[in-house]
């Protein structure tokens, strides 16, 4: 299989820009290489951060970012992934679709939302299992590939992981800078440098980790008023079932995508033991911190605009999270 991952820069909430500059990067990608996948990061409609503009970014499930993604796949003749905030029902996800040429689709929500990501949708429930023509997928959102859940639910069932990352970096507030970013953003780059290769063996498969990169101004959960300049670190990967990387584009590579040849096994073989925590490794303590104020927080004011009706957005139709060719037309169409 002849796959491709993208790492685009977005603007914060310019969801029709950030979809057009995907699909530019999607067609590039697809006439240079003929792949079989190309996969974007998640929240490829805009990026992950804590701000006021995060309220108006969410939409339909079955509206412009799937409708984008399956019209490029067809176009293309290939397997489109790419994340995005939901509409599903009553409450909103952080859905990954993941689309073949034939119409058909595939949905996964995060299961647990991370940090500020709280405060803008709920968590999922499904397995992240996308059974399609060309193989057994395994989809993982943002952080879900640091958790050992995410492997224990893929663990013997896909035969290739995808599905992406957005890292954000620590704050450049000068009383913190010594600690968070001359030491803390250093260890938390190497954790995003070695994270897909680590999880690639953990399942024994072949690892797409598209990731965002650049620049943005981001505010401050729980301090209103306060902001800092953030940069997303890239770290977009492509490693075989051994950890080993095939392709790869860091920061300072920018906006870009990288392809490489994989193989997909019949049946996938860990490498190495998945072990008992529930992070499948260290990162700084502050980011623990962060994830469980962060956590709260956002939980909190996410309850609260749903109590007082203060969302921006709508509730909604839904979609089944497997959605066969023959019956997307009739699906989509909500008979």
């Amino acid at each position: 299989m002849r796959a491709v991952a993208i790492q685009p820069t977005l603007r914060i909430g310019d969801v029709d820009g950030n979809l057009r500059r995907c699909a530019d990067l999607v067609t590039q990608a697809a006439r240079e290489h003929s792949p079989d996948v190309i996969m974007l990061p998640e929240a490829a409609s805009s990026p992950n951060a804590f701000d006021r503009r995060m309220r108006d970014v969410a939409r339909p499930v079955d509206g412009e970012p799937l409708q984008l993604l399956r019209r490029l796949a067809r176009e293309h003749g290939c397997i489109v992934g790419g994340g995005f905030i939901a509409i599903r029902g009553a409450e909103t996800r952080g859905t990954y679709a993941l689309c073949e040429p034939d119409g058909a689709f595939h949905l996964h929500d995060k299961d647990l939302p991370s940090f500020w990501e709280n405060s803008y949708y709920r968590p999922g429930k499904d397995d992240g299992v996308a059974p399609t023509a060309a193989g057994v997928m395994g989809l993982a959102n943002g952080w879900e590939w640091g958790r050992t859940q995410t492997c224990e639910r893929l663990m013997g069932r896909v035969q290739l992981l995808g599905g992406g990352m957005h890292f954000p970096s620590y704050p450049d507030w000068a009383l913190t800078r010594k600690w968070f970013i001359e030491r803390d953003q250093e260890l938390f780059t190497q954790y995003g440098r070695e994270l897909p290769g680590r999880v690639a063996r953990f399942l024994g498969v072949p690892a797409i980790h598209p990731s965002h990169v650049g620049e943005f101004e981001m505010e401050t959960p729980m301090v209103p008023g306060l902001k800092w300049r953030s940069h997303t670190i890239g770290q977009t990967q492509i490693t075989d079932a051994d950890g080993q990387r095939l392709a790869y584009l860091d920061y300072g590579d920018g906006e870009g995508y990288v392809c490489a040849d994989i193989e997909l096994e019949e049946q996938p073989r860990p490498r190495d033991p998945l072990p008992r925590t529930f992070w499948n490794s260290e990162f700084p303590l502050s980011a623990h911190v962060v994830w469980l104020a962060g956590n709260a927080h956002g939980r909190a004011s996410y309850a609260i605009k749903s109590r007082l009706g203060r969302h921006r957005w709508t509730p909604g139709t839904d979609l089944p999270d497997h959605v066969p060719a023959e019956a997307a037309t009739e699906v989509l169409a909500g008979r």
